[in-house]
């Protein structure tokens, strides 16, 4: 499932998994739309929400570095920003993802939804469900 953004020099959102594999591999693992995308992006954001995933995914084995090192590195590296939009309008807006069982998920997706802006993701249910995810 892979749609293409349409070309827009707004930001881009990036779901949890993209930077983890960023941070892994550079650019390797992502489509070649995803690629350009990052290239082309005027800014590239994530939910606040992303840290904690990123955290609760180093406790329970699933990734071996920090939070705080990852998105460090992605900071320098590709300029990735935290979205400054006020975290109680994303968590309203996060009511309304009832396609999503995993908080996390629907806290990345309002995040984008609000600003109505493209989420790079793999996700599958994410793909479905919101329109402007590619991947």
């Amino acid at each position: 499932m892979s749609r293409v953004p349409t070309p827009d020099p707004s930001p881009l959102y990036l779901d949890t998994h993209v930077l983890v594999w960023l941070y892994q591999d550079g650019a390797r693992r992502l489509t070649p739309a995803g690629g350009h995308a990052i290239d082309a992006a005027e800014r590239l954001l994530i939910s606040p929400i992303v840290e904690l995933e990123l955290a609760y995914l180093r406790e329970i084995g699933r990734i071996n570095c920090n939070a705080a090192t990852l998105l460090d590195v992605l900071r320098r590296e590709v300029d990735l920003e935290t979205c400054k939009r006020p975290f109680a309008s994303v968590v309203g807006a996060a009511v309304d993802q009832t396609w999503a069982r995993d908080p996390f998920d629907r806290l990345i997706v309002a995040q984008a939804a609000r600003g109505q802006a493209p989420l790079l993701t793999a996700d599958r249910n994410i793909l479905l469900h919101y329109p402007r995810a590619f991947w």
